[in-house]
C-alpha cells in the first residue's frame, strides 16, 4: 500500500514556566534574527499488531509546523531513553465498585519502566489529597492507593479544578514523557447543569490549557458517582473526559453510562500507549502570547497518532 501522509495537529508545553521552555535566538528568512525557545510535546504513534520498536523507524520522517511554519526538531526520546512521569488521580465520590479496581491500578503502577516517577492523589471536597508525592519508588506509590470513600460528603467542587492543581505539580519534574491517569465521572455542574457540556465547562478548558502547557497527555476512565447523575449529565461527563484526553494527546475510556465491568482492559491499553509515547523537542519561532496550533507530518500507511490539539503561551 502506498504511504499516505497523515497531517497531525499537535501541541506542547512551551511557555516560560512550561516543560522545556527557554529563550534564545535563531535566523529568520532574509537574514534577520528572531526569538526562539525549545518546546517538548507528547506524541504517541501506534501501528496495529506491531511491537513498539517498529514505530521508531518513523521518527526520522517527522516534520513539525507551528502556526504554519516549519520548526527544527531537536530530539525524539522514546521509552527506552525517557522514563515516564505519571500522576494518578481518582475522584473520591465514585461508586463503590471502583474499589475492586484499586489492585489493578496498583499493578499498573508497579509495571511502569524503571526510574519512572509517580504521584497519587484523590479529588475530593476542599482540596487535592496527595497520598504520594512524585517518587521513583513504584512500590511505595502503588501502596499509597486506597479505595474511594464513595460518599457524597467528599464530592469535589468539580473534577477539573483539582486536576488542574495536580497538573501544576509537573512543573518541578524532569522534562520528558508525561501523562496523567484520571478516574472520574467528568461532570462539572459547579456553574449549573447547563454549563456541564464539553463546550461550556470553564474549568475543563482551564485543565486542558494547563495540560497542554505542561506537555501532559491525559488518559481518562469514566465511572459514575454515588450521586447517580442523569443520562444527560453522564453523557456530558463522558464527552468532557473525551475532550480532555483528545486535546492533550491521551485517550478516554468508558462503557455505556454505567460503571465499567472492569478496568483491566483499559489499563492494558493505556500501558501499550504509554510504551509508544515519545517526547518530541523542537525549536519554536513563535514567542507571541496566545494560542499556537502545531502540525506534525509523517508518512505511515496505517495506525493512529495521539496528540494534543494546540497550546496557549
Amino acid at each position: 500500500m502506498a504511504a499516505a501522509a497523515l497531517l497531525l495537529v499537535l501541541a506542547c508545553a512551551g511557555v516560560a514556566r512550561g516543560q522545556g521552555a527557554r529563550d534564545g535566538s535563531g535566523e529568520e528568512r532574509g537574514g534577520g534574527r528572531r526569538e526562539v525557545r525549545t518546546v517538548t510535546i507528547p506524541v504517541t504513534l501506534r501501528l496495529p499488531e506491531r511491537p513498539a520498536p517498529s514505530e521508531l523507524q518513523y521518527l526520522g520522517n517527522l516534520e513539525v509546523f507551528e502556526d504554519g511554519e516549519r520548526q527544527e526538531i531537536l530530539s525524539t526520546r522514546a521509552a527506552p531513553r525517557s522514563p515516564m512521569t505519571l500522576a494518578v488521580l481518582i475522584q473520591d465520590d465514585l461508586v463503590s465498585s471502583v474499589a475492586n479496581e484499586i489492585s489493578g491500578i496498583a499493578e499498573f503502577i508497579r509495571g511502569l519502566p524503571p526510574d519512572s516517577r509517580v504521584m497519587v492523589g484523590y479529588l475530593r471536597g476542599g482540596s487535592l489529597q496527595v497520598r504520594q508525592k512524585f517518587t521513583s519508588d513504584l512500590e511505595r506509590a502503588a501502596k499509597s492507593l486506597r479505595i474511594p470513600a464513595s460518599s457524597t460528603s467528599v464530592a469535589p467542587y468539580n473534577p477539573y479544578t483539582l486536576t488542574r492543581d495536580a497538573l501544576r505539580r509537573f512543573e518541578a519534574q524532569p522534562v520528558g514523557r508525561r501523562a496523567l491517569l484520571l478516574v472520574s465521572d467528568g461532570v462539572d455542574t459547579s456553574r449549573g447543569p447547563e454549563s456541564s457540556t464539553p463546550a461550556t465547562s470553564l474549568d475543563l478548558q482551564r485543565a486542558i490549557t494547563e495540560a497542554q502547557r505542561r506537555g501532559v497527555a491525559v488518559y481518562s476512565i469514566y465511572a459514575p458517582t454515588v450521586w447517580g447523575n442523569s443520562s444527560l449529565l453522564a453523557g456530558n461527563g463522558q464527552g468532557s473526559l473525551n475532550r480532555l484526553s483528545n486535546e492533550t494527546g491521551g485517550r478516554a475510556f468508558f462503557q455505556g453510562m454505567g460503571a465499567p465491568t472492569g478496568f483491566d482492559n483499559y489499563l492494558e491499553d493505556i500501558n501499550t500507549l504509554l510504551s509508544r509515547q515519545f517526547a518530541l523537542t523542537y525549536l519554536s519561532t513563535h514567542p507571541e502570547k496566545g494560542f499556537h496550533r502545531v502540525r506534525v507530518v509523517t508518512e505511515v500507511t496505517e495506525g493512529e497518532i495521539y496528540h494534543p490539539s494546540g497550546y496557549t503561551r
